[in-house]
């Protein structure tokens, strides 16, 4: 049976996170030390005492998922997987798991990604929607419909789940059009800015320094990139779809899809919550799915 280990992005952090790791097993002890140091900040501390305000600081959500993430696959002896994917954020943490990455490349890149997408929010007014119960085709003909404003599809989550994306009079826009197209709901998203988005231009051209110079290996096992939903074992592709994902739509129904085409029969969330279950369950049904 392939198994497919797949790694949740920001949003499915949550208070204590971690300290059961942190107290029951010393080679996870070693790693979340280590991150502490990297980091220069103990992030342990939010993440095992601190409130639900401070955890939603995306110098600290980025991170901390990372660290949960990664620890989780590196002190589990079963973790042995054919492919691995991860949702956004969750990509650096698929790629560290598969050993394309080293544990302290990997936070640092997180770490420069996480300030990087802070400035370029503050840069302009920007958000997000969840758009619910209408065709993708639908929601990318009407983001092109608007022209006065950037707004555009960032999250292919699942059939029927679409996150949109830009600045904050173009998705206001946009959800008013697509609600009179038939959408179930349109929601604004309690986020500080617009994600994957034209708008995370300046992040991009940031953090496509640090990966050039980060030490990459080929991977251990295929990982399905968000940019295309592709398989990827070459460095080089690797680090041109980590670069482009920051201004690119997250193609997590494409990217399921195709791993299930390539022989998927189990998936394994490996991180906080239970997010991607639940999007894998809606976009295959027929996969066993489950978390460690």
């Amino acid at each position: 049976m392939k198994t497919a280990y797949i790694f949740p992005g920001q949003g499915s952090q949550f208070k204590g996170m971690g300290l059961d790791l942190y107290q029951s097993s010393d080679s996870a002890k070693v790693f979340f030390e280590r991150a502490n140091k990297i980091l220069g900040f103990e992030i342990t501390k939010i993440m095992f005492e601190g409130t639900d305000e401070e955890l939603k600081q995306t110098n600290v959500t980025q991170p901390a998922i990372f660290i949960h993430s990664v620890i989780l696959a590196k002190i589990n002896p079963d973790f042995k997987p054919s492919m691995v994917a991860g949702h956004s954020l969750g990509e650096f943490s698929a790629l560290v798991a598969a050993d394309a990455l080293s544990f302290e490349d990997g936070l640092a890149l997180v770490a420069k990604r996480a300030d990087a997408m802070q400035k370029a929010c503050e840069l302009r007014p920007s958000t997000m929607a969840a758009i619910l119960g209408l065709a993708d085709h639908i929601i990318e003909d009407i983001c092109a419909g608007i022209k006065d404003e950037i707004v555009v599809p960032a999250n292919y989550n699942c059939p029927g789940q679409v996150v949109i994306s830009g600045t904050v009079a173009g998705v206001e826009k946009a959800c008013e059009l697509l609600k009179a197209a038939g959408a179930k709901r349109a929601l604004i998203l309690p986020v500080g800015g617009a994600f994957h988005s034209p708008l995370m231009e300046p992040a991009r051209a940031e953090l496509a320094a640090a990966i050039h110079e980060a030490q990459f290996q080929p991977p251990v096992c295929t990982v399905y990139q968000n940019v295309n939903a592709k398989p990827a074992t070459e460095v080089t592709v690797i680090k041109e779809n980590l670069i482009s994902q920051l201004t690119a739509p997250v193609r997590w129904t494409q990217s399921i899809e195709q791993m299930v085409a390539d022989g998927a029969e189990s998936f394994v969330e490996c991180g906080p919550g239970k997010v991607l279950q639940g999007l894998v369950k809606k976009i295959a049904g027929s996969v066993e799915v489950k978390s460690i």
